[in-house]
Parts: C-alpha cells; structure tokens; sequence
C-alpha cells in the first residue's frame, strides 16, 4: 500500500506545484476527493509554510444535499484553523440561460468563482482534486466527441484557470487513484459525503464510469487504469511538440517574413508550409483559426489544410480591429498563412473542363476535385455503396460532358424525385452553407443537363435501370 503523503511529496516537488510559503486556496466540495486533498495539504502545510484557505461552491442543485456539503466543508475548514468562504449560484438557470447542459454550466460557473475569490484576495494558485480516474474517465469522453492529441492527452498538473489568466490550477492527486484516496479516508477517519447523482447512469461520464471501464477491465483489459494513463502522457506530449513546432512556424508571419522563403532549411520551423508534417500543419491552422475566432472543428481544419488560394470559404467573426458590417470568409494562401476577406467576394467561378468520356476510361483534376471515370459493359464490375463512386446509364449521360462550378439557374434532379428543381434550393434543403455551394463541382452533358453534383444524389434521368447496356463508374476524390 502507498504513503499518500508521501506520494503527495514526491508530486509537488517533481511538478513543480507549490513553492515553500506559499499561499493556496483549496477548492472543496465536500467529496471524498476534495475532502482527502485538504486533509494531506492540512498535514503537510507546517513543513512548507503554506498558507491555505478553503473554498466551496454551492451549485444549489440538490436541496437540502448542498447545504449539507456546505455544512461539512465548513466544520473542516474550522476544525482545521482554516478560513472557509463560500460561493453560490442557481446553475439551472444559468444553464437554461446559456443554452449548455447543466455539467457545463456548473463547471463554468465554480472556475467563475475561483478565479474571482483568488484574486480578491491576493492568491495566485488554486489547489484542484482531480486525480487518476478522473483523467480514464475523460480519455474516452474526448476519445467518443473526435478529440485531437491534445485533448486526449487529458488534464495537466499546472493549467491557466478558464476564467482568469492570472490564476493558476493546480493538480497534486493526478497520479493517484480513487481507491487509494478511499484508503486514505477509512484509516484517517475523513468526513465526506457521497453525491447521489454519481449513481445515476444519465451523464455520459457516469454511464463510463460504471458501465463502460468495468466491462473493459473485466474482458479486454485488467491493467486499464494504469495503461491509459501512458497513452495520455504519450498523446500529450507529442501534441505539445506539434503545437511547439507550429507556434514557431507561425512567428515568421508576425516577423513578416514567409516560412517559405527563409534562409535555414531542414528545421520544421523553416520549412515551406507543404512540407511540414501534418500535424503541424494542422495545429498552424487550429493556432491561427483561434485568433480569426473561426470553427475549430476536424473537418474546417482540413479543408484549409488541403485547400491553398481557393474559394474554400469559412464562416468567421472578425477580431474587433478588423470588424466589417459584411460576413467574413477564412482563405489559406499557399504560403499556410489564413487571412479573412469580405464573403462578398464568393463570385460564380465560370472555369469549366471539357471531358471526353471513352471507354478506355481517364481522369482530370479539377477545382480541387480528383475525378476518374471508366466505361463497361460488365455487370460484375458494379459495386454499390462505396463514399465517392457513382454508376449511371453511360448511353444516356453520353461521350461527351463538362465539369464545371454551380451556375446560376442551374437545376437538378435528384434520384427519386419526379421532376427537377432549382440547384439553389436544394443547396439550402440540404443546409450546405452558401460559401460552400461556389466549391461544390457538377457534371453536365453536352446539352447541359446535370447528371450528377458532388455531395449529392445522381440525377433521376441518368441512372442505370435494367434496360441500361453500358455503365459508367464515377469516381471522385477532394484533397
């Protein structure tokens, strides 16, 4: 069995998080976890000449079961000579209000608090009791909403509090589990009070609380807890050497100089934009969408990625020095950096390409599309459902067409409806934004009919029925 103060010890001096004599507000909820932090930084504050006080947050959520945590907490801090304050906000509401789940607006909400309390009175840390299980439990809540390295590689021991930039968080349980903490309580005789809800298998963290890692650890995994752990160490640091690499890549653009054009090659700092490894790529776009105040979502990233000096508009709110009446788009030149421009500037593109479709097959590339066609007589060759590939009649579609942009007046009909209608309105059935729609690639026949859109159905007219005697396969690829 671990020493916990001991380990606690070896956590502080290892991570840096306290400094002899320093002065800590410790954020208590009245929870076994919290309620172990105080006790251990209680027993250890004599050696260090800490300077702790204590702070709670009624989120007045569960009656007369949040008074009572208040209570406890309260006893504690007074037990222990320690000054106790208290903080308090109707989180429902809040959480109506602002439109997020009530998690969300707790959380918000308590940081809230803790900044403001730290600052009013002069303390510049906040001691938080996030530990071990903590950090499995948000792995897979990150790993099941599509997070990055960064995300994955869950909480740190030090972190700037959310809401105060002169306020720093701090986590000495983070290596510790919750049986050990539990251990800790029983032979110590800790006060603290279970909150029902954690029982309750509605939130998602609950559910892979209970449900989730006990099936992990049963069938696939008994070591889960402690090998997790490694992959988020691993994850975070290699996404702290990207995001490292791309914050000095993105220095040359506010020294006015182009990285491609530097004097030093080899170095990711030097190197043109298409040569860096993508991820760097990657987080030089998410550094740079967070100051244009752009989406910072997977796919948003990777268009600009993959997309240099082309219409591949993003929605975007301007910072305030560049602040316009009129809708800004985000567009990568091919030197990586983004730069916002009026979405004013969508204009129809009139460009088109001339594609003679024999049956020896081809390909183009086109307005940033890869697009290959064969033509066949064999019924074998069809296969249904693949993401980019389309089969349609090739007698009625003909030998000769043209890929092009939307144009005005345009219209389709998509397979399964009984007459045409104008390109414009399914666009916005569809809820395809409209810097989008001006990406977007047709193809049409020599007499003008679309037989297929990208990101849509083929059309009514075109595809194959059992009459059908030759086949074309339409295959295409954007990047």
């Amino acid at each position: 069995m671990i020493d916990l103060p001991d380990q606690i010890e070896s956590n502080l001096r290892l991570q840096h998080l306290l400094a002899d004599g320093q002065r800590v507000l410790v954020a208590v909820s009245g929870g076994l976890d919290s309620m172990v932090l105080l006790r251990l930084l209680s027993e250890l504050a004599g050696s260090h000449g800490w300077h702790l006080s204590v702070a709670h947050f009624n989120h007045q959520l569960r009656g007369r079961s949040s008074d009572a945590d208040e209570r406890l907490v309260r006893r504690e801090g007074t037990r222990l000579g320690l000054r106790v304050e208290v903080g308090t906000a109707t989180v429902a509401r809040f959480a109506t209000r602002h439109k997020i789940s009530t998690e969300m607006a707790a959380r918000e909400l308590r940081h809230r608090f803790l900044a403001r309390l730290a600052r009013r009175r002069g303390i510049q840390t906040v001691a938080l009791a996030h530990h071990a299980d903590d950090q499995v439990e948000l792995f897979f809540l990150r790993l099941f909403r599509g997070s990055g390295g960064e995300g994955l590689g869950g909480m740190q021991w030090h972190a700037v509090s959310p809401s105060s930039s002169k306020v720093e968080l701090v986590r000495p349980l983070l290596n510790v589990t919750k049986a050990a903490l539990l251990d800790y309580a029983l032979q110590h005789q800790v006060s603290y009070r279970e909150d029902a809800t954690n029982a309750s298998l509605e939130p998602q963290r609950n559910r892979i609380r209970h449900e989730l890692l006990p099936l992990l650890e049963s069938k696939y995994q008994p070591a889960l807890r402690q090998t997790i752990p490694r992959v988020m160490e691993i994850l975070r640091a290699e996404a702290d050497l990207a995001a490292e690499l791309a914050r000095r890549w993105n220095q040359r653009f506010r020294a006015g100089t182009s990285p491609a054009t530097t004097e030093t090659p080899g170095h990711p700092g030097q190197a043109p934009f298409a040569e860096l490894p993508v991820a760097v790529q990657r987080k030089s776009i998410q550094l740079q969408l967070l100051e244009l105040r752009g989406t910072l979502d997977f796919e948003t990233i990777e268009r600009l990625r993959l997309t240099a000096d082309r219409p591949c508009t993003i929605a975007a709110s301007a910072p305030p020095e560049q602040a316009t009446n009129s809708p800004m788009r985000i567009v990568r030149g091919e030197d990586g950096r983004l730069r916002l421009e009026s979405d004013r500037l969508v204009r129809f593109a009139d460009d088109r390409r001339d594609l003679r479709l024999s049956s020896r097959g081809g390909k183009t590339r086109f307005g940033g599309l890869q697009v290959t066609w064969c033509v066949s007589r064999a019924k074998k060759s069809l296969v249904f459902g693949v993401a980019g590939q389309e089969f349609l009649d090739a007698d009625k579609v003909g030998a000769e067409v043209v890929l092009r942009h939307w144009q005005p007046g345009d219209r389709f009909q998509p397979i399964g409806m009984a007459e045409g209608v104008k390109l414009q309105d399914l666009f916005v059935n569809q809820k395809i934004p409209r810097h989008r729609r001006h990406e977007l690639l047709v193809a049409a026949t020599a007499a003008g009919n679309l037989f297929w859109v990208e990101g849509l159905r083929v059309s009514e007219g075109f595809k194959l029925t059992p009459r059908s005697k030759r086949f074309l396969r339409w295959r295409w690829n954007r990047g």
